[in-house]
């Protein structure tokens, strides 16, 4: 039965926030292009199927952060698809993963397809304001960043705050060492 709590026999410890980040950075060395030092190096597990249809890893690659804007944000594409929806007969989504980011052509968006990424931006980075015709999650996984619209409003997310973007004009700027997870659906459809 699940336990919502520590295993059972294992004491549970109170941690500051800073105190588990440092543990966490030093736990696994930085991936090479990384920006943040406060946060560990990232690693992609991939899971399929075995002959017999057990569940699989089919791969464990490191994260790979391509910087932009000199230097001023880094992102990590962790997968994406081109279809939707999405065949997982033969590995088809994995080859055509591998196709798309091996092409260096994806974009912001990848068309009829997702992308699920992580933004890292640097401190002196200045909000990117733009626009997609996709729906984007953003997730805030370290740090705070400042959600900014095109109507003047500005929202301060923190870690664990999440975002909608529904096809809207926004940006994003650093305000105390942010990671972003974003996913981005398929194209969306406005009138």
């Amino acid at each position: 039965m699940w336990h919502p709590g520590p295993p059972l026999g294992i004491e549970a410890h109170r941690f500051s926030t800073l105190d588990i980040r440092h543990v966490m950075a030093k736990s696994r060395p930085q991936n090479e292009t990384q920006l943040s030092t406060n946060l560990p190096g990232v690693t992609h597990y991939i899971t399929g199927h075995n002959d017999q249809g057990r569940a699989i890893v089919e791969s464990s690659n490191p994260g790979h952060w391509t910087p932009l804007l000199g230097d001023s944000l880094a992102f990590n594409v962790i997968y994406t698809t081109s279809g939707f929806p999405v065949s997982l007969n033969d590995n088809k989504d994995i080859k055509t993963h591998e196709e798309v980011i091996s092409s260096k052509k994806l974009g912001l968006v990848n068309a009829n397809g997702t992308v699920c990424r992580m933004v890292d931006f640097a401190p002196d980075s200045k909000p990117l304001v733009h626009r997609t015709q996709s729906l984007d999650y953003g997730l805030v996984l370290e740090g705070e960043v400042e959600m900014i619209l095109d109507d003047g409003v500005t929202k301060i997310m923190k870690r664990g705050d999440v975002a909608v973007q529904r096809a809207t004009n926004h940006g994003v700027s650093y305000v105390s060492q942010p990671v972003l997870l974003k996913l981005r659906s398929p194209r969306v459809c406005l009138k």
